[in-house]
């Protein structure tokens, strides 16, 4: 059980970090007419988002599939993979999940739901 709600919450995390990449430019050119720098550091921080989930992702799975996924280490990737993506929920509840575009919406459901899988897979 601990090895199928790790590898579900790595899917579901990295696949929506691979998936948060693909509009960048035009969430950028969403902004309409702002400085450069500003174009700059708000694409900076939509890759780095998705960069961050694809590493969360990938760490869980690492650790689910190239070790012992009821291991003290598993165990402490995932409680710290679950903090980070509650926090990241946080965060979107109270900008991005505000906005009217649906996407900008999931992303808290899904990094709790990402959260709350890889806690049952740290205590089963």
């Amino acid at each position: 059980m601990t090895t199928a709600l790790a590898l579900i919450a790595a899917v579901l995390t990295a696949g929506w970090g691979t998936a948060h990449l693909f509009p960048t430019r035009s969430v950028v050119r969403g902004f309409g007419e702002i400085s450069t720098d500003n174009e700059r550091v708000i694409t900076m921080e939509w890759i780095l988002e998705g960069v961050t989930l694809i590493f969360v992702g990938a760490l869980t799975a690492a650790v689910t599939l190239l070790g012992d996924p009821s291991s003290t280490t598993a165990t402490v990737a995932y409680l710290a993979s679950a903090g980070l993506l509650v926090v990241m929920a946080a965060v979107s509840v109270l900008t991005a999940g505000r906005n009217e575009h649906i996407a900008y919406r999931l992303c808290a459901p899904i990094f709790a739901t990402s959260a709350a899988l890889l806690v049952a897979a740290a205590v089963s």
